[in-house]
């Protein structure tokens, strides 16, 4: 039986920018960093307490498709228990947020923000 998503794949233009980028301005964990074939590193992070790691990937598994896949919307939603503070404190540090956070028609909060390459992810919850 799946139990659960082990991660997420993110495609970058630069694993050492994107590195710094999850780590010193989201406050996620990094999990691995480690040589990867054709020079590549295999580095993967993850919000503080959640089981799903990112993989901050470049230049390997999509057939060459990965430029197109950096700048778009991820699909990757996070949650927070409070979605205005969470804006505010990551907005100190410098992330840019595309969508402030507003009530939506569904009942919750959300918010989207853009990583170094510009991808997006959502920000849902109270």
């Amino acid at each position: 039986m799946i139990g659960q998503v082990q991660f997420a794949t993110v495609w970058v233009r630069d694993q050492e920018k994107a590195l710094d980028f999850y780590v010193n301005k989201l406050g996620f964990e990094k999990l691995q960093d480690a040589p990867f074939e054709g020079g590549m590193r295999w580095i993967e992070v993850r919000p503080q307490d959640a089981q799903t790691g990112h993989v901050l990937a470049m230049g390997y598994g999509a057939g060459g498709q990965e430029e197109a896949r950096i700048g778009n919307f991820t699909g990757i939603v996070f949650r927070s228990e409070n979605v205005q503070a969470t804006y505010e404190e990551l907005s100190g540090r410098g992330v840019h947020f595309t969508e402030t956070p507003s009530m939506q028609f569904w009942g919750e909060v959300w918010a989207q923000f853009v990583d170094q390459d510009g991808n997006a992810f959502g920000l849902g919850g109270k």
